[in-house]
């Protein structure tokens, strides 16, 4: 419940603390005296529009703040899921709004959006007037009465429970079958290209090592040449290198045992005959094996053609990048049909959360069409109380395709005259029959609300008599369930308060200002006498005053 409302300046309001209590708190006061100020500002941190022509005092900005006592609302998982601190028994809202109309909004002093604000305040406040009679036209708003008549509010959430991930499973379905439209599009041109790098049985460095033969047999007959030089010179039938070290070796190791620098020296040397040997004999190998093969040559050189064909056509430059390509489009293949059988299993899925989500819907159906014959009957009592006495009334129910709502389009039918048929609410009700339907209303589905505060801003509005006292009865009766703040001008409403405040305007220097002040017994007495009889209060209205809050009291 709204525990606390304090304003800075908003328009005639300087500044302006009020406290408010449980029950049925009575707001009255002249016509201009600051009471849709007072509503306006409290729109404020409902998360309405904030405008810098309200703010009086340019050079600081304006402060709405509500303190709201929480608890038994259960709106922990907000505060959670919004990382702001939780306490249930003080929540304190508020909305700051600059010179230049800049404004910030606080929720336990931990900064929110506007967005954040309207929904946490969704829940707390609803402000009702003659202007919001207009929800009463609106499918939505009609099925969401329906649907507080019950438990149909624990089927509605398992149904959009259900419904949601329909939607979701559904959209994803569809957004696979467009990736496999497409990659089935493409999958001829996909197995074509990889067909054509598959066929090479490529492996991995074919190209370098493809390249190091063509240079080799290329230049196989200067390479033989050259080999056959080396291993004449080396080991040949001509002064040959190996022999001559030989004797080299021979000579030094008969004349180191008596030089002391040639000692070691023939060691060194046969080191040298055995490397030069060692190449001798691998020169002579490779010269022995090396063919010129120009049939061998022009295979290499054809394999490498088709590589580089391949290489240039994918835009790259080495077998190694082609292999990458032949497993991406192999990838690709085999997903496609991983797909297809993909598709199965979720079409499968879609279709079992589509059966469910009409069977939930088809039960929200049942529940809200009996909810709706005893809503009929709740609200022609209702009414007729208020004086309307033939009003006529009964729901109109239309199928439609799932939606989050159900599958229900519902339709007010009413009249309010004999022999008139019944119509849509909005084609048929005039403000004041709208308000009283709509008073009624909220009076059959308040103990239902899981909202802490209702406001009431002049619905009784073109009523008097008995019938207004029913009105302030109704509200009284509301206020049971619920905190109700009603703004009225009806005597017979605010002698059922619990509180009453009572608006007024002063003078303070240049400027007028509105204040709030709590009445006390005599107070109110002398207030609901000047609502009766106006300015000038005879005898007669205080002793009508008086009676009418003793049998509040009764």
């Amino acid at each position: 419940m709204l525990a606390k409302l304090y304003i800075s300046n908003y328009a005639l309001i300087e500044s302006l603390e009020i406290d408010f209590q449980k029950g049925l708190t009575i707001i009255t006061g002249e016509t201009g005296a600051g009471k849709s100020i007072i509503l306006g500002a409290l729109s404020l941190i409902l998360g309405e529009r904030a405008e810098s022509k309200y703010i009086s005092d340019s050079g600081r900005k304006t402060i709405v703040e509500g303190i709201f006592d929480l608890s038994g609302y259960d709106l922990r998982h907000f505060f959670e899921e919004n990382e702001i601190d939780y306490n249930e028994a003080e929540c304190i809202i508020r909305r700051e709004i600059s010179a230049t109309g800049r404004s910030r909004a606080f929720i336990n002093d931990t900064p929110v959006s506007v967005s954040d604000l309207k929904e946490i305040m969704s829940r707390l406040v609803d402000i009702h007037s003659q202007h919001s009679n207009t929800l009463l036209s609106q499918s939505g708003y009609q099925l969401s009465i329906l649907d507080s008549m019950s438990d149909s509010r624990a089927l509605l959430k398992d149904y959009v429970s259900t419904f949601r991930d329909f939607k979701r499973q559904k959209q994803a379905l569809e957004q696979r079958k467009a990736e496999y439209t497409k990659a089935k599009e493409e999958e001829d041109y996909i197995r074509f290209q990889y067909n054509q790098i598959a066929a090479l049985s490529l492996k991995e460095h074919e190209d370098k090592e493809l390249e190091e033969k063509q240079k080799l047999l290329e230049n196989a007959s200067e390479i033989k040449e050259s080999l056959w030089w080396i291993e004449s010179v080396l080991d040949g039938e001509n002064n040959p290198v190996l022999e001559t070290l030989r004797l080299v070796e021979q000579r030094l190791h008969e004349t180191e045992s008596n030089v002391k620098d040639l000692r070691g020296m023939s060691e060194r040397v046969h080191s040298a005959i055995i490397d030069l040997k060692d190449i001798c004999d691998s020169a002579s190998y490779v010269e022995g094996d090396l063919m010129v093969d120009p049939a061998a040559l022009r295979e290499t050189e054809e394999r490498l053609n088709e590589i580089y064909s391949l290489e240039k056509k994918h835009n790259v430059s080495s077998v190694d990048e082609l292999l990458v390509i032949q497993e991406r489009y192999e990838q690709t293949l085999q997903s496609i049909g991983d797909i297809e059988d993909d598709l199965k299993d979720d079409e499968q899925r879609v279709a079992q959360l589509e059966s469910e989500a009409r069977q939930l819907a088809a039960k929200l159906t049942s529940q809200r069409k009996e909810n709706a014959k005893t809503f009929e009957a709740a609200l022609k009592k209702s009414c007729k109380m208020l004086g309307l006495a033939n009003m006529e009334f009964e729901v109109e129910f239309s199928a439609t395709e799932l939606q989050e709502s159900g599958q229900d389009v519902v339709k007010f039918m009413v009249s309010f005259n004999k022999s008139q048929r019944k119509l849509a609410v909005h084609d048929v009700a005039s403000g004041g029959e709208l308000s009283r339907m709509m008073l009624s209303i909220k009076a059959i589905i308040a103990g239902n609300m899981n909202l802490p505060t209702i406001i009431f801003d002049e619905v009784d509005t073109g009523v008097s008599g008995e019938i207004a006292a029913r009105v302030g009865e109704m509200m009284k009766d509301i206020s049971r369930h619920i905190q109700v703040i009603a703004i009225t001008h009806l005597p017979q409403v605010a002698a059922l308060g619990d509180e009453h405040l009572r608006v007024y305007k002063r003078d303070k220097g240049e400027r007028t200002l509105t204040g709030i002040e709590w009445l006390a017994k005599e107070e109110r007495v002398m207030e609901l006498a000047k609502m009766l009889s106006g300015k000038e209060i005879n005898e007669a209205a205080i002793g009508n005053a008086r009676a009418l809050i003793e049998h509040k009291d009764k």
